[in-house]
């Protein structure tokens, strides 16, 4: 796996963290949700272990969110500012959903599939050749056999 360190963090500064490598898969998420959790159209999510995000500064606050799949949704803020940072979706400590787009440099990773376009508004527009979806997708055949070799070893 590759090493990087990549600097992020929230609106007031007071949480700054490190993206230790890059994420295995990237999300673009437009369900009712993360519309609703993010007051935006979609959500970049990059799943990551949840030993690859370094804490430097400040304090986090949790936010347990219900879900439509029942499984359920931690939010991790900054505990000033209430910006989202991460997510741990569906009790699985071993992962986290970082949003992208609180990194220092957010165009490091793009999409690697668009999900729950059933509830995408009208006028967002999909790359033409994007790999999208109507709901989710079985990851089996969508990751990369690299980017599964990390989840698996993560679940461990």
């Amino acid at each position: 796996m590759e090493s990087i360190s990549m600097p992020g963090g929230c609106a007031c500064g007071a949480v700054r963290y490190s993206l230790k490598a890059p994420p295995m898969f990237v999300h673009c998420c437009y369900c009712k949700d993360c519309q609703r959790q993010t007051g935006s159209a979609f959500v970049i999510n990059g799943i990551v272990e949840t030993g690859m995000i370094e804490l430097e500064s400040g304090t986090l606050a949790t936010t347990q969110m219900p879900t439509e799949s029942g499984r359920g949704h931690e939010i991790f803020r900054c505990s000033d500012c209430l910006v989202p940072l991460w997510s741990n979706y569906g009790r699985r400590p071993h992962l986290r959903f970082l949003r992208l787009t609180t990194l220092d440099d957010a165009t490091q990773f793009p999409p690697d599939v668009h999900i729950y376009l059933r509830s995408k508004l009208p006028w967002v527009q999909i790359p033409d050749g994007a790999k999208a979806f109507r709901a989710y997708y079985d990851t089996e055949k969508v990751w990369p056999p690299q980017s599964l070799a990390r989840r698996y070893a993560a679940a461990k």
